[in-house]
């Protein structure tokens, strides 16, 4: 699976200028990605049969990515097999994919993902970081919180921006400053 490993992976998906954090399910030598219909994201992917998951390490972009636009400079074009795809200038690594609709319901739909091209631009290591962990739970859990209000997410935000707030670094602090802004 290359830069991908087992279980799912959290990536920022780029279409034809558009970012957002998805989870790509990697099992059985088989990888997927679920999506809500309604988004910018699986109409794009619909339409174009074309994916390309970023790996970034900037909990900015992935709180950023989740609730609003990037300018179109954020996106660098790419050509792989003949197609233009877009991929973030920010991206340590990135990979391209084919896209086949497996299911599409009224809410969902699930889309099976065939590697076309990965590339590594930095090969920093970078240690497990707690907080950067829990913005992206607290991201996960902060969107369909702004769409239900559910109170026991909010319960889950607040105890993953505990963890932030302990163990992360300027770059997570300023990733949950800009979440809770969001979720107002």
């Amino acid at each position: 699976m290359g830069l991908l490993s087992e279980g799912i992976n959290e990536v920022i998906a780029t279409t034809r200028f558009n970012a957002a954090p998805m989870g790509i399910t990697c099992r059985d030598d088989s990888m997927k990605m679920a999506l809500f219909t309604g988004s910018h994201t699986a109409q794009n992917i619909g339409r174009e049969r074309w994916v390309v998951a970023n790996i970034v390490h900037d909990p900015v972009i992935y709180v950023t990515t989740a609730f609003s636009d990037l300018p179109h400079d954020a996106f660098l074009p790419v050509t792989v097999n003949g197609r233009e795809m877009h991929r973030l200038a920010q991206a340590d690594a990135w990979l391209a994919f084919d896209v086949v609709i497996e299911h599409r319901g009224t809410e969902s739909m699930t889309v099976r993902l065939s590697s076309l091209h990965e590339e590594t631009i930095s090969s920093t290591v970078r240690p497990v970081n707690r907080g950067f962990n829990s913005i992206i739970d607290a991201t996960i859990h902060a969107t369909r919180y702004s769409i239900s209000r559910d109170p026991e997410l909010k319960k889950l935000i607040d105890y993953h921006a505990g963890i932030v707030r302990r163990c992360g670094g300027k770059r997570e602090l300023a990733a949950l400053e800009l979440l809770m802004k969001y979720i107002e």
